[in-house]
Formats: structure tokens, C-alpha cells, sequence
């Protein structure tokens, strides 16, 4: 256990960045998987801008690597041209 007053509050404050990063992350890994799960072209179309903002500030904060935020974007706009071309 910590003995300084220091250590004490960054052990606290550890907590509590860990809630709030776990929150977002689930609720990022959520939005994706609506968004693979839909098959409508127009639908993904609106929900997509959203779903990349949340993975770019995950990324940004480092709760996740900008490489995987990177490779989830793009198997999303893989998705979504895919779903376009067959809506043409």
C-alpha cells in the first residue's frame, strides 16, 4: 500500500481515469459494432462521421493505439464505400 500523500492521490486518480476510459472504449466498441451490423448504405453514411470522431479522440487521449484507431477507421470506410456501391 502507499505510504506518501501522493502517492495515495495517483492511485485514486488511476481509478477513476481507468472508469472513464473503460466507459468510452465500450462505448466506442458498441458504435462499431451497429455500424457493421447494418447493411443500409445511407445509415452507415450518417452514423459513420460520429463513430470515426469517438476513435480519433480515443486515440488521441491513448486509450487506444493511433495504429489500431487507424485500422478501425478504415475497415469502417472499407464498409461503407462497399455498402454505397451496392446502393448504385
Amino acid at each position: 500500500m502507499a505510504n506518501h500523500k501522493g502517492s495515495e492521490k495517483r492511485i485514486r486518480s488511476g481509478k477513476t481515469k481507468k472508469e472513464s476510459n473503460h466507459y468510452h472504449a465500450k462505448t466506442v466498441r458498441n458504435s462499431i459494432k451497429k455500424v457493421r451490423a447494418t447493411s443500409d448504405g445511407i445509415e452507415v453514411s450518417k452514423q459513420l462521421p460520429d463513430v470515426v470522431s469517438m476513435v480519433d479522440k480515443l486515440a488521441k487521449k491513448g486509450v487506444i493505439h493511433k495504429n489500431k484507431a487507424g485500422n478501425l477507421k478504415s475497415k469502417l470506410m472499407r464498409k461503407a464505400n462497399s455498402l454505397a456501391k451496392k446502393a448504385e
